[in-house]
């Protein structure tokens, strides 16, 4: 039996909810494009050409994977020398929506203010500091 894919349009919702899901993250519209960003800074462009899908992330540890892909480019405007990497996909592929969204945490990773990025490794509602080890876990030795 063979998974459904997710058509374009449910694609691009899932990865806009998944973007938006971040600590802090906020959808806004420069240039008439569809962006997420952190703090003021763009950690995703979710740009809908008319012919397909479009998004375009950073990606310092994986852009070199990245772009052997087929539907990966290096992003323009000067941006792919800083690894933003571009992704496209016509009306009838079925983008991968899984490593899209692998994507879209590395590149919050990469811009959100590091406070904000390291939060992510945390357990919710955790009130252990980074580096220390609760009493819970101490005493199970």
């Amino acid at each position: 039996m063979t998974a459904k894919l997710p058509k374009r349009g449910s694609a691009e919702a899932a990865l806009r909810t998944h973007a938006l899901s971040y600590p802090e993250a906020r959808e806004d519209f420069p240039w008439g494009e569809r962006v997420v960003k952190v703090r003021g800074k763009v950690f995703v462009f979710l740009g809908r050409p008319e012919d397909g899908l479009s998004l375009s992330v950073k990606l310092p540890g994986s852009a070199s994977f990245a772009l052997g892909l087929t539907f990966a480019s290096p992003t323009g405007y000067g941006l792919g020398k800083s690894g933003w990497v571009t992704a496209r996909f016509a009306r009838h592929e079925n983008p991968p929506v899984e490593l899209l969204r692998h994507w879209i945490d590395e590149s919050y990773r990469a811009v959100a203010p590091k406070r904000l990025a390291s939060a992510l490794d945390r357990p919710a509602g955790s009130l252990v500091r980074p580096g220390r080890t609760p009493a819970s876990a101490r005493s199970r030795k």
